[in-house]
């Protein structure tokens, strides 16, 4: 069964009485070629075990089945897994969790893999994207993560410093992560097509974050210098910190690490935030 054939597709989903949901932000892909990229790009062979959110009808689940020890698809949408016992349910690899990505027990689903390799592996909501794969990097399970975003915001993921997409996401990924785009999906190989296009990209989880600060702290500090992006650090900075640092003691901080007093957020890498960090009170 072609799970992106839209000949087969739509009969399946009238068969289930299946309607979209727009509040779930469901699109279905319809062109066969990006599951597999997905699957392979996310590097799944026999020694690897994967979690998926969002299976949907199966598409990307069944090029996972077929090279993965084992999937657990998680899905919060409860009209599906009658449409996946359909379209998936003859593999002896597969399970089903019923749920909400961002409220069940990743580390006790994926206790039941042992030692095998973990990697997550999803086909995101647009309106989720952010908590989901935050959720994901800090449940320490998985080895990568490999997702489907819209573009803009793969953008932000992969951003440079100085760039208009570099924003407080962005250095929060490279904290946890390295990350490089897989492939790019446009908005027609979705049914039904969304308003905007897609890119596949993975995250390498670091075993080792590049910096060695305080966690807490930094991502305090980052979230500061993105709260008013139209300004400048230092003006950012004067009004989170103000009861420990004056103005000019700030621009003297940004003077001595080679940086311009009018410097904004989005012009520090997260190594310099680190360094920036250790110079605060």
């Amino acid at each position: 069964m072609n799970l992106c054939d839209i000949n087969t597709l739509k009969p399946l989903l009238k068969r289930h009485g299946f309607t979209f949901s727009k509040g779930l932000g469901q699109n279905f892909l319809c062109e066969e070629s990006v599951p597999v990229a997905i699957a392979e790009g996310a590097g799944v062979d026999k020694d690897t075990c994967v979690i998926e959110v969002g299976p949907g009808v199966g598409a990307l689940t069944k090029e996972l089945l077929v090279r993965a020890d084992r999937v657990t698809a998680i899905e919060l949408d409860k009209r599906l897994p009658a449409l996946l016992k359909e379209t998936v349910g003859d593999f002896d690899n597969f399970d089903l969790v019923e749920g909400d990505i961002l409220k069940v027990n990743l580390k006790e689903i994926c206790a039941a893999f042992e030692s095998k390799r973990v990697v997550a592996c999803a086909n995101l909501p647009y309106y989720i994207t952010t908590p989901a794969i935050s959720t994901l990097i800090e449940s320490g399970c998985f080895e990568s993560i490999t997702v489907m975003v819209q573009r803009e915001v793969a953008r932000r993921i992969c951003a440079k410093p100085g760039t208009s997409d570099y924003g407080a996401f962005t250095p929060y990924i490279d904290y946890h992560a390295t990350a490089s785009v897989v492939c790019e999906v446009d908005r027609e190989c979705f049914i039904p097509a969304p308003n905007v296009d897609s890119t596949v990209v993975r995250l390498d989880i670091r075993k080792t974050p590049p910096v060695d600060v305080d966690e807490k702290a930094l991502f305090k500090l980052i979230k500061a210098a993105f709260a008013q992006r139209r300004k400048t650090l230092v003006n950012c900075l004067s009004f989170a910190y103000k009861d420990k640092i004056s103005k000019s003691e700030l621009e003297e901080i940004l003077v001595s690490m080679d940086l311009s007093k009018n410097v904004r957020g989005e012009e520090l890498s997260l190594i310099k935030y680190a360094e920036l960090l250790t110079k605060l009170p």
